[in-house]
């Protein structure tokens, strides 16, 4: 029985990886049961068994981005500048591996298709991934270990805003993120801070909070 059990959360994991890839590549409107369902090898009465519903896949979608982004965060107890460092590395490789959550993030149409309980649950994991982020900034600005001529909220939106561009243009490519694209993106940042750019994300947004 507990093998059985394994094996069908497994199952419902499979199925909300394939709804979020196809998220990513299809878009919400064209998401369907058939198309979730073909993706992992099912036919749609067999999807049935596992989710009564698409708003239940959904839901899914949005625990299973909200498991990916918590999995993703550097230990409290490292120092700030170490925390934001590892905070970029980590979202830009899960961000870059699963394309549909930055889809689901910055879509205001994917949002209101959303069941409610599903996009309260994003908008949450969102405001928690800056909190976090914020605080690092801040605590780092007060240890004289990041820049601090620009407010903490201002710095989280462009280090956000980097990892989300690099994401996006991977996702317009149908590839995940290369140099190439993290290096445009730095670049984007660097062209409104007028600030040097790197070839690395991480590198490239480091040199950009430091002094």
């Amino acid at each position: 029985m507990a093998a059985e059990r394994r094996s069908t959360e497994l199952r419902r994991v499979e199925i909300a990886d394939a709804a979020l890839k196809l998220i990513a590549t299809r878009g919400i409107a064209e998401l369907s049961t058939r198309l979730v369902a073909d993706a992992v090898g099912l036919t749609t009465g067999a999807l049935f068994r596992h989710f009564a519903s698409m708003d239940e896949v959904l839901i899914a979608v949005v625990d299973r981005v909200d498991e990916l982004l918590s999995a993703a965060y550097p230990p409290d107890h490292l120092p700030p500048r170490e925390r934001i460092a590892r905070f970029v590395d980590a979202r830009a490789a899960t961000v870059g591996e699963h394309v549909g959550i930055l889809r689901l993030v910055l879509s205001e149409q994917f949002a209101l298709a959303l069941p409610k309980q599903a996009a309260q649950k994003l908008r949450a994991a969102v405001m928690q991934s800056r909190s976090f982020l914020e605080q690092a900034i801040s605590e780092a600005q007060s240890r004289g270990q990041v820049r601090n001529d620009i407010p903490a909220s201002v710095l989280t939106t462009v280090v956000m805003g980097t990892i989300q561009v690099a994401a996006f243009d991977a996702a317009r490519m149908n590839a995940e993120p290369s140099a190439d694209t993290a290096e445009k993106a730095v670049k984007s940042s660097k062209k409104r801070l007028d600030l040097p750019a790197r070839p690395h994300i991480r590198e490239g947004l480091m040199l950009l909070l430091s002094r």
